[in-house]
């Protein structure tokens, strides 16, 4: 694994409640020779600048100085192709399911084409929530003991942090014909499109604002299994477009 590979890829936590933990997860990165961490809306502002941080990042200082703490998850993931989202919970809706063997050739494919990756954990309690998680490419789980399939954060960004140097380090196997993978959308592109969709379909009478049963969550999950190209949401940004212009 070299630099330009690592400088690819974005570690994000979303709304961490113990600076411990932010520490560790410094600390881990720096080990394994990765750098971009963000923070989005720790429960505690400037959560890396405490002494807990400091002390359990045990001399990861400049990962913990170099961190940026976000007001939202949209801003961490911008101008990124490939989302993993981090968790063991089924979802009736939400972006395709995948084990993290999986996510790791995701990411090689990625890294290999030059395209900017993020992996998101949640908060310690009860992990990514439902709306998080809504804007990953794809859901990722850990083979863990399924009857306890539970990781602290900071040791389960250390485990994915561990294997994914081991993946980066190999060679990627020769893409098919030597195609260069497709210019994706990035994850925020598709949720401001959904938006924009929302407010088509109820200009046009299809979707009843007070009772939109579940049309938004099946189609977001039609559009994460998709993988939206940057032309494919201005094409669908223009049929809204369309859509509102009825009204």
């Amino acid at each position: 694994m070299n630099f330009a590979e690592a400088d690819l890829i974005r570690w994000v936590l979303v709304e961490t409640s113990h600076p411990g933990n932010v520490g560790s997860a410094a600390r881990a990165l720096k080990t394994m020779g990765f750098a971009h961490l963000r923070l989005i809306k720790p429960k505690i502002k400037d959560i890396a600048q405490e002494s807990e941080a400091i002390a359990l990042a045990s001399g990861a200082s400049d990962i913990l100085e170099s961190s940026q703490e976000l007001p939202s998850l949209e801003s961490a993931l911008e101008g990124c192709s490939l989302v993993l989202g981090l968790t063991s919970r089924d979802r009736e809706f939400g972006p395709p399911p995948i084990d993290w063997k999986s996510g790791r050739g995701l990411i090689q494919e990625a890294v290999a084409n030059h395209q900017k990756v993020a992996l998101v954990f949640g908060t310690e309690r009860t992990g990514l929530e439902n709306e998080h998680l809504a804007l990953c490419t794809h859901r990722v789980w850990l083979d863990a003991n399924p009857a306890y399939p539970s990781l602290n954060l900071a040791q389960a960004l250390m485990v994915c942090a561990f294997t994914l140097r081991e993946t980066l380090n190999t060679s990627p196997a020769q893409m098919q014909g030597d195609q260069a993978l497709p210019d994706y959308a990035d994850p925020s592109a598709v949720a401001a499109m959904l938006e924009h969709w929302r407010d088509g379909l109820e200009a046009i009478g299809y979707l009843n604002p007070s009772h939109p049963k579940k049309l938004i969550p099946r189609l977001q999950a039609l559009f994460s299994r998709s993988r939206l190209h940057k032309e494919e949401v201005d094409l669908l940004r223009g049929i809204a477009k369309q859509m509102l212009l009825r009204k």
